[in-house]
């Protein structure tokens, strides 16, 4: 059985990194080699395959290997923990902001 916390909590940890945040946003924008990934950014090339690793491993990326290259692009499956997460904190904040505004209305009155 696959454990929501365990998929939410791999990535939150991959997506704490500001490096690996910035590869992933590059990402979104479209599929890229690890070559082309390492132009971008001001680090080594077996930083970003490490970062891209961990993107991996939260599956948040997938890589397919053309040649002697290896092309990433995100994957969008692997948010959906993370919006349900986002969604239950939404139904959360919301209905309590609504208590917390009729109170103040009831208070003016």
């Amino acid at each position: 059985m696959h454990d929501p916390s365990a998929a939410e909590n791999r990535i939150f940890q991959a997506l704490a990194d500001p490096s690996r945040r910035a590869i992933f946003e590059s990402l979104t924008r479209g599929e890229a080699a690890v070559k082309d990934l390492t132009a971008r950014f001001d680090i080594s090339q077996p930083a970003v395959s490490q970062h891209l690793a961990a993107l991996k491993a939260a599956e948040l990326v997938v890589g397919r290997r053309d040649g002697r290259c290896v092309y990433y692009r995100v994957d969008p499956r692997g948010m959906k923990p993370l919006v349900d997460w986002v969604a239950r904190y939404r139904a959360f904040w919301t209905d309590h902001l609504d208590r917390l505004e009729n109170l103040l209305e009831k208070m003016d009155e």
